[in-house]
């Protein structure tokens, strides 16, 4: 898919747009809605790929696109450092810098006509997420989709509307939810996501999994889904790491022979178990 940095000879220069809503998901994740300054998406992309965010005079990052509607863009940041600091300053009706999309995106032909099972930890649901919508918007394209999720505490639960309300009403769809230590008004799951997904224990026949979160989850969630029969050809992740300008020129992101803003940043981990073990 073509850089649609608009009329910008140089790919490396942003888009300017509007920020026109801001959503307070946790203490420390909010979700920005960015539209051009004409009101239109500021480009067309598929789940998983990723887009460059900016602000003037503090710099850019790149972060996964979470969602995206006729005439806009959504990108859910966690506050960890000086310019994601800025981004949770900043008001509704911001100027920012936009550019992309970045990345090959989620594998959609390869998921068609299978069962999913979509794991997320704390903010790895924003890159899932824009997958899980995918599927919910094609639903007849898709078998039956189980969510697994979970987050440190109650309040640190992303997306609390699309998890408590928006998903579970859809066809054939199970969301189950788990937080490492609950509150007095915490009703759910008390326990880590890997220790809840064998709890689960979804049948891995005929299934694809779709799994992001902190790399300590992942490493426990891949051992768990081994030990329940599945296989790395049915496992999808997504390594949001390192990257910096988003076209494979800094090399920042490479991994053997790999560069993850452009062979990524969504792999197999039978690819990842054929690359160097950088990330």
């Amino acid at each position: 898919m073509s850089n649609n940095s608009s009329e910008n000879s140089n790919p490396l220069v942003p888009t300017l747009g509007t920020v026109f809503k801001i959503v307070q998901e946790t203490p420390d994740v909010k979700t920005f809605h960015v539209s051009t300054k004409d009101g239109k998406k500021p480009f067309d992309l598929m789940p998983g790929q990723l887009g460059m965010f900016s602000l003037l005079d503090i710099g850019e990052g790149m972060f996964s696109v979470t969602a995206q509607g006729e005439n806009h863009i959504e990108f859910a940041i966690k506050k960890c450092g000086m310019l994601t600091d800025a981004l949770h300053d900043i008001m509704e009706g911001q100027t920012v810098g936009v550019r992309g999309p970045y990345g090959n995106g989620f594998p959609i032909e390869m998921c068609k006509g299978k069962d999913m099972l979509y794991i997320g930890g704390g903010i790895g649901l924003a890159p899932v997420r824009s997958l899980i919508r995918y599927s919910f918007e094609h639903r007849d394209d898709f078998g039956k989709i189980d969510i697994v999720y979970g987050s440190r505490s109650p309040a640190d639960l992303c997306f609390k509307e699309d998890l408590f309300e928006n998903w579970p009403k859809e066809k054939n769809t199970q969301v189950h939810i788990t937080v490492d230590k609950g509150d007095d008004d915490w009703k759910g799951n008390v326990g880590f996501v890997p220790a809840f997904l064998e709890q689960v224990n979804p049948d891995p026949k005929g299934k694809i999994v779709v799994l992001c979160g902190p790399p300590i989850m992942i490493k426990f969630c891949l051992q768990s889904l081994a030990k329940m029969g599945y296989t790395d050809d049915q496992v999808i992740t997504t390594l949001e790491m390192r990257m910096k300008c988003g076209i494979g020129k800094c090399g920042r992101c490479n991994i053997g022979s790999k560069y993850v803003c452009l062979d990524g940043p969504v792999f197999t981990m039978a690819e990842l178990n054929n690359l160097p073990n950088e990330f």
